[in-house]
């Protein structure tokens, strides 16, 4: 846009503050939508893509990297192209991409398309919450916060629900087709209310700070992603990876340190203050646990139960429904200490990750709807506790660079932690299918015994194919108990963090 249209849109008269919160909910709920309807379709791009479980995984994990990359990008291009231009563009690129991921022919094109939807739609949160704490005056950001954040999880109640009977009745390119009318009604509404600001501060870019620290990130998550259908350090690409991740992150962090304060790309400025350090640390742990229960339960259900998707998706929609009712209860306790909801958040997604590793394959949908409903009230009680803990302390200028950082590490902790349970699931589940198929051969005595037999035997060879698609069957439901367990011990791994920081009297 031109500088006259930006000068006079500036000019023109403040929307209500009412209408830009709902403005900005929309679109943040735009791209929450995104991150959960796919999820209850990975089974079938799956079946329909010829993919493995490693391979369908890359579908949310390259959506979530490519947003963690972008991320950080958000203050530079606010500053040289205004928030309200980058908002309105990256809606638009939202809604185009998630129209080319529902006709995308093949899986590679799929991942490439996500990976745009990132992109584009990585500097729509971090700028909505900052638009959104500049319109509220600070006394008043835990209320706006809840109220927005309440909105917001209306997406992943609505996504994986709706989703999964347009995934059923016609197919899962549906649930791509389905975003674009919530795009155009964002587009609509960022251009009717958000204003441009009459100036904008010009902020340089840390060109190489920026590109090292997304080589490190990409370079990571290609690692991780890889590494167990290739066997990890016996691949030369996967020491390739990993030296060059190891590389550009010496050289982000060798840059930083001797790099001018003022034009770095991290500004140490940010890391004197104490909350917002350990707000980073807990926001990175928050991350790795948000989307993974997510990821892991629709292809666990159809493997082991062969679910439907309208179910799958009710079953994670339960999950939402939880977020809201943590979100709505923090409109009212919004003000008191935030510690100890963040505690109360992460131990109540600790219990849900033990009571999902206690799930066998005859787990039942109200097990599964229950221990998602209860990891998602956690999500709801951490996440404005965590965001007033990490900002309460913050200059107002940071605002922008710490709200890209703060989202990149929830961002970069979601992929990494989604690629660390995929390869348990697979590798834990390739080595109990080899254990027990030792335990089961005609040479073995007790498995003639009827009583050790029961209905299973041995003589045919249909029989035999039975036998060990049951114990593929459980193999993999093994590999999914570790990878839960996993998921409940990292939610313990935070706690001692949360009582660090400090909080303010007001706060109290």
């Amino acid at each position: 846009m031109s500088e006259t249209t930006q000068s006079s849109t500036s000019d023109a008269p403040e929307p209500n503050r009412t209408l830009v919160l709902v403005t900005l909910t929309f679109v943040t709920m735009l791209y929450a939508m995104t991150v959960t309807i796919a999820n209850v379709s990975l089974p079938q791009m799956q079946g329909a893509l010829s993919a493995t479980t490693d391979q369908i995984a890359l579908v949310v994990t390259f959506n979530i990297v490519a947003t963690a990359i972008v991320t950080p990008m958000t203050g530079w291009l606010a500053g040289r192209f205004g928030r309200r231009n980058i908002m309105i563009w990256g809606v638009t690129g939202f809604t185009v991409s998630s129209f080319l991921c529902g006709i995308a022919p093949n899986l590679e094109t799929l991942i490439l398309f996500r990976a745009a939807q990132g992109a584009f739609g990585a500097p729509l949160v971090p700028l909505s919450q900052a638009l959104l704490l500049d319109t509220y005056p600070k006394k008043q950001h835990g209320l706006a916060t809840s109220i927005y954040g309440t909105g917001v999880i209306l997406g992943p109640i609505i996504a994986p629900t709706l989703g999964g009977y347009l995934s059923e009745a016609l197919s899962w390119r549906w649930v791509f087709f389905m975003i674009i009318p919530f795009g155009i009604v964002s587009w609509f509404g960022v251009v009717s209310l958000i204003r441009a600001r009459g100036h904008r501060p010009k902020i340089s870019l840390d060109w190489t700070g920026f590109l090292s620290l997304a080589i490190a990130v990409a370079a990571a998550q290609l690692m991780l992603d890889r590494g167990e259908r290739n066997d990890w350090f016996t691949s030369t690409e996967i020491l390739a990876t990993a030296g060059l991740a190891g590389v550009a992150f010496y050289i982000f962090i060798a840059h930083t340190a001797t790099a001018d304060a003022k034009s770095s790309f991290l500004n140490p400025v940010l890391l004197k203050d104490r909350n917002y350090v350990l707000g980073l640390v807990i926001v990175f742990i928050f991350g790795m646990l948000n989307f993974t229960p997510m990821v892991l339960l629709p292809p666990l259900l159809q493997t082991v139960q062969d679910y439907p998707d309208t179910i799958i998706g009710w079953l994670l929609g339960a999950r939402g429904i939880g977020s809201l009712v943590g979100f709505m209860a923090m409109i009212y306790l919004s003000r008191m200490d935030p510690r100890p909801w963040i505690v109360i958040g992460f131990a109540l997604q600790g219990i849900a990750g033990f009571a999902m590793a206690g799930f066998d394959v005859n787990v039942t949908t109200f097990e599964v709807a229950w221990t998602s409903a209860l990891q998602g009230l956690g999500v709801g009680l951490i996440w404005v506790p965590i965001t007033l803990l990490t900002f309460g302390t913050l200059d107002n200028k940071l605002l922008p660079e710490g709200m890209a950082l703060f989202h990149l590490l929830r961002n970069f902790g979601s992929s990494v932690f989604i690629s660390i349970c995929v390869a348990v699931v697979i590798r834990t589940g390739k080595v109990n299918y080899a254990e027990m198929s030792t335990l089961i051969s005609e040479y073995t005595e007790r498995v003639g015994l009827p009583f050790v037999a029961g209905g299973w035997a041995l003589e045919e060879l249909e029989e035999i194919a039975v036998l060990g698609a049951e114990i593929g069957r459980q193999s993999v439901m093994v590999g999914y108990v570790n990878a839960f367990y996993l998921f409940a011990l990292a939610c313990f791994t935070v706690m001692p963090f949360i009582f660090l920081a400090r909080v303010r009297k007001a706060q109290g």
